[in-house]
């Protein structure tokens, strides 16, 4: 369970908002009463095109994800575990992790067009960067020792590679999943709110047009807690599947 002190900031937070909005110094566009906020907000959950819309955008943000999930831990590892292949991949993902994806968003709508194929393409770019570089460091650590004592006893190299280099790595894998995750939410807003008639950036800057502050800080409140459920049902898969290793400071 979480313990009420995580939530202390976020309330105080909440109090001032709140005192803002009354106090009349600041125009109620700006600053939404979180009562209007809360209708709203129970408005898209009770309605079925909000929840639609998030379907579309977690649709999208979780299809780029995962072929990046599959294609980052297979490079990762494929680097961490062969000097050729880091030498070769290396540079490349290093020279170009810090160029911003988002500006080649027009040319993957010129390319795969202005509907999902686009802005899948565009997550699955953003996550491919942290899982490979995570799950390379991860693979590329991998105590010599234990490889040593494994091929001491006659283990083959496929043996050691699924009883230990996999183990070892698994922990890094999950690190670099918890900071592409965001990535893919983020990367999906944003691109909604750029090209889209449909999914939860669509809503946010339609809102926004159309002066209904109210409705689009309620839609903010669903993709910031689609964002939280989505970290936590990742840590719980972590904590089921890495078993051995358990982080304290995760789980608390």
């Amino acid at each position: 369970m979480i313990p009420l002190r995580s939530f202390i900031l976020l309330g105080a937070m909440l109090l001032a908002w709140e005192f803002a909005a009354r106090s009349g110094l600041w125009n109620p566009l700006l600053f939404p009463s979180l009562v209007n906020i809360g209708d709203e907000f129970i408005r898209f959950v009770g309605g079925t095109s909000g929840l639609h819309e998030a379907w579309v955008s977690l649709y999208r943000a979780l299809g780029g994800f995962a072929l990046a999930a599959v294609v980052g831990v297979s490079i990762g590892i494929l680097m961490g575990r062969s000097a050729l292949a880091a030498a070769l991949l290396d540079p490349l993902f290093s020279g170009t992790y810090a160029v911003p994806k988002l500006a080649l968003f027009p040319i993957f709508i010129f390319v795969f067009g202005i509907g999902s194929l686009s802005k899948v393409a565009l997550v699955f770019l953003e996550c491919l960067y942290p899982i490979v570089i995570i799950t390379y460091q991860g693979a590329r650590n991998v105590s010599p020792i234990l490889i040593w004592s494994a091929e001491n006893m006659g283990a083959s190299r496929a043996r050691i590679f699924g009883r230990i280099v996999i183990p070892a790595t698994v922990p890094f894998i999950f690190a670099g999943f918890r900071v592409a995750l965001p990535v893919a939410m983020i990367v999906v807003i944003i691109t909604e709110m750029i090209s889209s008639a449909d999914g939860l950036g669509y809503l946010v800057i339609y809102s926004l047009s159309s002066l209904q502050t109210d409705r689009m800080l309620a839609v903010v409140l669903a993709i910031a807690i689609l964002g939280y459920a989505l970290d936590r049902l990742l840590i719980v898969l972590r904590s089921r599947l890495v078993y051995w290793e358990k982080l304290e400071t995760f789980y608390v």
